[in-house]
């Protein structure tokens, strides 16, 4: 059997172990080949790819980034009829001599994968994006280790706002979901987390504020990029779009420090935390979580379960239709927002 593997979307800590996984279960145990596409489907159109074995793979499990590279390079021309770039990938992969796909990305490449599958090119999903917003998973890999370097940054940020009295605000990833912003704040300890499920008023976040001044501390605001302060529209946004037409998050901190400043009196300083929250060696448990979803995928490729994804359900592995991963953003519920309010707020 000849398995293709490509990533695609932004990168995630993790991949690197992801495809590991994946070619040591698929070429030692498995008598797999595997041939691995440079920076996504840009690889793919252009046939530029390289011999996946295990020297090709040795030591990449503590490596941050991806060895494949990834881009945003759709598998589809814009504009184009879907039938006919079904049909192109097809012969495409008729001409590489796949039997099937191993597709590494969050909830726009599950959507392929399933497009894909459906049209008769035999694929499987490993789930990755720092976000954790994709169904069918109860984490995906690169979500750890992003909490596990913005919980960082609010231990430092807190000492620096305690020695001058200021309150500070640091912004995280995750666009429309807020579990970096949550998972942080409460492993951090921050006094307020700020996330796009639940707006809140200006008013309220001075309050917190506030509240905290009055107990003699200083406080640490988190907010996700995607957060809207009550009443207004929409997020705040930076100029243009991204590969995928969305408007570019970003700037909501900038935005609610001197609001928070004029209205409590207190010096307030802003802090993006930016793309450091996706560099960097992967956490110990996101290296575990992304080997073992690239084990049972090649398992997964051997029994001929196409048109799954490796999820994780409780401890375990599950291979889950690539409709349940797709379609419905994964968000915070009410439940997990309000132990956080009830506990740091």
């Amino acid at each position: 059997m000849r398995i293709g593997v490509l990533c695609s979307g932004g990168d995630s800590p993790g991949m690197n172990a992801a495809i590991r996984g994946a070619v040591l279960r698929g070429v030692d145990v498995h008598g797999f080949e595997m041939i691995g596409f440079m920076d996504g489907w840009r690889g793919f159109h252009e046939d530029d790819w390289i011999p996946l074995d295990r020297p090709a793979v040795r030591g990449l499990s503590p490596l941050g980034g991806v060895m494949l590279g990834t881009s945003r390079v759709p598998p589809f021309p814009k504009g184009s009829d879907p039938e006919l770039g079904l049909r192109a990938v097809r012969e495409r992969v008729a001409a590489y001599g796949l039997d099937g796909f191993l597709l590494i990305g969050g909830n726009g490449t599950q959507t392929v994968a399933s497009l894909l599958n459906s049209g008769g090119v035999p694929t499987i999903g490993l789930p990755k994006t720092i976000d954790n917003d994709l169904g069918g998973t109860d984490y995906t890999f690169g979500f750890d280790t992003a909490v596990s370097i913005a919980s960082e940054a609010i231990d430092r940020l807190r000492t620096t706002g305690e020695s001058h009295r200021r309150c500070m605000v640091l912004e995280v990833m995750g666009r429309d979901a807020g579990w970096i912003a949550l998972h942080a704040g409460m492993a951090a300890g921050a006094q307020v987390s700020l996330i796009p499920e639940f707006p809140e008023s200006i008013e309220q976040i001075g309050e917190w504020v506030l509240s905290v001044r009055d107990r003699g501390r200083s406080s640490l605001v988190v907010v996700a990029e995607g957060f809207r302060l009550e009443g207004t529209d929409q997020a705040v946004t930076r100029d243009g779009l991204d590969a995928f037409g969305r408007p570019r998050l970003g700037g909501i901190a900038e935005v609610l420090a001197p609001l928070i400043e004029q209205r409590t009196g207190i010096e307030t300083r802003a802090t993006v935390l930016g793309h450091v929250q996706r560099g960097g060696s992967p956490t110990a448990f996101d290296r575990v979580l992304a080997t073992r979803t690239g084990i049972a995928a090649a398992d997964a490729a051997l029994a001929g379960r196409w048109g799954t994804m490796a999820g994780l359900h409780g401890d375990r592995i599950e291979m889950v239709p690539l409709e349940a991963a797709i379609g419905r953003l994964k968000t915070v519920p009410a439940s997990r927002y309000e132990e956080a309010r009830l506990n740091f707020g």
